[in-house]
C-alpha cells in the first residue's frame, strides 16, 4: 500500500534525490552564539534534526562564531541545553572557527585567481558605492590592485598591522549585478577582539556569506536549510563554492516562524532583557526556549507545534493560540491534577464535627489510569475561590449562592446558610454552610442532584504559595506595528504578570522545580526554580481555555 503521508517541499526534494540514486542526507543547525534560542529556532531545530532522523541521515550542530564582539560561551552552553531539552542529539559538533585556517587559505586562492581584493574604503563609502536596485554600483578605486599587492595586504591584515575598519577583503564579482549582494561583497573585516575559542590568534574574521557555504562544504552537508530571507544570498553561496571547486552543498529556504503577540528579533529581545522589561532571557513571558521551559511548556508540545505549523515557502503569521493549544493537549494527558485556590474565601461547615479530619480520595489524572490516586485532607474549615460565590447571581450561575448548593470536588454537597461581612467595608469575609453527610461518591441523602462542582482546600492543611499568572507580553497581535515616533515597547501588555498568594493542597508543598500540574478548574502550572522547601512558587503555563480567542460575528 502506498503511503498517504503528505510531504513538505524539502521532503519532496530529498525523495527525488533518493529516487535518482543519491540517498545521503546530512543537515546542520548553525546558530550564532550571540543570544538565547527562541521559538523560531525551535522550528528550525525540529526541521533539520527531524529530516536527518526520518531519512537515516545526520544532523550537525555548528556554531557560526565569526563575530567575537557579540559571542560568548554562555550562549554556546545554553544552545546545547535547549537542543537536548527538545529531544535531539547532534551527530557532530563544529564551529566556524574550526575552519579559520582553511577559509583563509581559500581567500588567498581567490586573490590569486583575481577574484578578491583588499579595499581601503570606509564602511560608508562601500555602502554608497554599491548603488541601488535601479542604479549600478561604483567600482572601488582599489579594485584593480595587483594580485601581489592584495596578497601582501591581506597577510598584513592577518598579522594585525591595521586597525578595525581600516581595510576589508572583498570578492570581485560585478558592481552592476541586479542582485546587490553580488556587488563585490565583503569577505573579511578586521576585529581586534578576544574570541571565545581562538583567543587573540585572529584579528580578521570572515563574513557570514563567505564562511557559511564553505563550512557546509567542508562538512559535506547535502541540504543546507535556511529561512526565506536568505533566498537572495543563495547565488553568492553558490558562487564561492563554484569558484573554489569544492563539495557542492546546496541551500534551500523555508518560511521563518512569525507568531502573533511576539517579537523574534534578537536585538529587541536583548533590549527587553537589558532594560529590565523582563527578568531575564528565561523570563516565562519571553519567546525563548528557556523561557518556555521555565513557564512549563514541554518539549513534546513544542515539537507538536512545529509539526502542525509545517514547512512553507511563503512567510505567514501563526496564531500563538496554536502553540498554547499544543501545550494544553500535551499537559492534559500528562499533568497530575491538584487543587489550589488563588483568591480564597473562607467557608465554615457548621455541622461538621470540630477537630475532625478525613481523607478524600482524588484522581491524579483522569486521562491516565496508571497515574493512581491520592488522599487530600478535609475538615470543618475550607477555602474556595471567591469567584465561586455570588450573593446576587445571574441566571445559569451554578456555583454557590445564598441558600444554594454545590458539590465540593471529590467530596460532599454543601449549602450556603449565612454570609459574613466586614462591617466596615462590606466585604464578604466568610461563608457559613452545612453539608450533607450522605452525599459522598456523587450521591445525596435524598437523591437530589446539583449542577455546580467547585474545588477547595482544607484551611488547616493548606500550603501557602506564590503563583505567577503570566499572560502575553504584548497587547497587540503585531507588536512591531507602531505609530510614527513609537516603538515596539509601546505595545507591551501592562498585565503580562500578576503575582498572587494562593493556598494549595499539601501535596504541592514539595513540588520539584519544573514539575507540572493542572490546578483543577484553573489551568496548567509549573513549579518555578525559585521555589524552596515548603515555599513553592508556581508559574501559570496556560489557562484551561483560550481566553484571547476571537468570537466570530454571527
Amino acid at each position: 500500500m502506498e503511503s498517504t503521508e503528505k510531504l513538505n517541499f524539502i521532503e519532496e526534494i530529498i525523495e527525488q534525490s533518493i529516487a535518482s540514486g543519491e540517498p545521503r542526507v546530512h543537515t546542520r543547525f548553525p546558530p550564532e552564539p550571540n543570544g538565547y534560542l527562541h521559538i523560531g529556532h525551535a522550528k528550525s531545530i525540529c526541521l533539520n534534526f527531524g529530516l536527518a532522523k526520518k531519512y537515516g541521515g545526520k544532523c550537525n550542530l555548528r556554531f557560526d562564531d565569526t563575530n567575537p564582539v557579540k559571542e560568548d560561551v554562555e550562549y554556546v552552553d545554553s544552545i546545547k541545553e535547549d537542543i537536548r531539552w527538545l529531544g535531539f542529539e547532534w551527530a557532530e559538533e563544529h564551529y566556524a572557527s574550526d575552519y579559520f585556517e582553511q577559509l583563509y587559505a581559500w581567500a588567498v586562492e581567490l586573490i590569486r585567481k583575481g577574484l578578491a581584493y583588499v579595499d581601503d574604503q570606509t564602511q560608508e563609502e562601500i555602502r554608497l558605492g554599491r548603488g541601488t536596485v535601479t542604479r549600478p554600483g561604483t567600482e572601488s578605486p582599489w579594485r584593480n590592485r595587483s594580485v601581489e599587492e592584495n596578497l601582501r595586504l591581506f597577510a598584513e591584515m592577518r598579522d594585525g598591522k591595521y586597525k578595525d575598519g581600516e581595510k576589508v577583503l572583498r570578492a570581485k564579482i560585478d558592481m552592476a549585478h541586479p542582485n546587490m549582494l553580488l556587488r563585490d561583497p565583503l569577505m573579511y573585516r578586521i576585529i581586534h577582539a578576544n574570541h571565545h575559542r581562538t583567543g587573540d590568534k585572529w584579528c580578521i574574521y570572515p563574513m557570514y556569506d563567505y564562511a557559511h557555504g564553505e563550512s557546509d562544504s567542508i562538512e559535506r552537508i547535502t541540504h543546507s536549510i535556511c529561512t526565506l530571507e536568505f533566498d537572495v544570498h543563495r547565488p553568492l553561496y553558490d558562487w564561492f563554492i563554484e569558484q573554489l571547486g569544492i563539495f557542492p552543498s546546496h541551500q534551500y529556504e523555508f518560511a521563518r516562524l512569525n507568531l502573533t503577540y511576539t517579537v523574534m528579533s534578537k536585538r529587541k529581545l536583548l533590549q527587553l532583557v537589558k532594560e529590565g522589561y523582563v527578568s531575564g532571557w528565561d523570563d516565562p513571558r519571553m519567546p525563548t526556549i528557556c523561557g518556555f521551559r521555565r513557564r512549563g511548556y514541554t518539549p513534546e508540545s513544542i515539537r507538536m507545534f512545529a509539526e502542525k505549523v509545517g514547512v512553507a515557502k511563503r512567510d505567514n503569521i501563526i496564531d500563538i493560540g496554536l502553540l498554547e493549544w499544543c501545550v494544553r493537549e500535551d499537559l492534559n494527558r500528562t499533568a497530575q491534577r491538584r487543587m489550589a485556590v488563588l483568591d480564597p474565601l473562607k467557608v465554615v461547615i457548621t455541622n461538621y464535627p470540630e477537630g475532625q479530619v478525613e481523607p478524600v480520595e482524588c484522581v491524579n489524572n483522569p486521562e491516565d489510569e496508571t497515574a493512581g490516586r491520592r488522599q487530600v485532607p478535609f475538615g470543618r474549615e475550607i477555602y474556595i475561590e471567591r469567584s465561586d460565590f455570588m450573593e446576587e447571581p445571574p441566571k445559569k450561575f451554578f456555583r454557590l449562592r445564598p441558600g444554594g448548593e454545590v458539590r465540593l470536588r471529590y467530596g460532599y454537597l454543601i449549602r450556603c446558610d449565612e454570609v459574613v461581612k466586614d462591617p466596615a467595608t462590606g466585604e464578604i469575609t466568610e461563608l457559613r454552610c452545612t453539608y450533607d453527610p450522605l452525599s459522598t461518591g456523587g450521591g445525596s441523602s435524598d437523591g437530589r442532584k446539583v449542577k455546580g462542582i467547585i474545588h477547595w482546600v482544607s484551611a488547616a492543611h493548606a500550603v501557602p504559595a506564590e503563583v505567577r499568572l503570566f499572560d502575553r507580553l504584548f497587547a497587540t497581535e503585531n507588536p512591531d506595528e507602531v505609530p510614527e515616533g513609537g516603538t515596539f515597547l509601546d505595545n507591551l501588555n501592562p498585565e503580562s504578570l500578576t503575582t498572587v498568594r494562593a493556598w494549595c493542597e499539601p501535596a504541592l508543598a514539595e513540588a520539584a522545580p519544573g514539575e507540572k500540574f493542572q490546578f483543577e478548574r484553573l489551568g496548567y502550572f509549573c513549579a518555578d526554580p525559585d521555589s524552596t522547601a515548603g515555599k513553592p512558587i508556581f508559574n501559570r503555563t496556560a489557562t484551561l481555555k483560550d481566553s484571547w480567542a476571537k468570537i466570530a460575528a454571527k
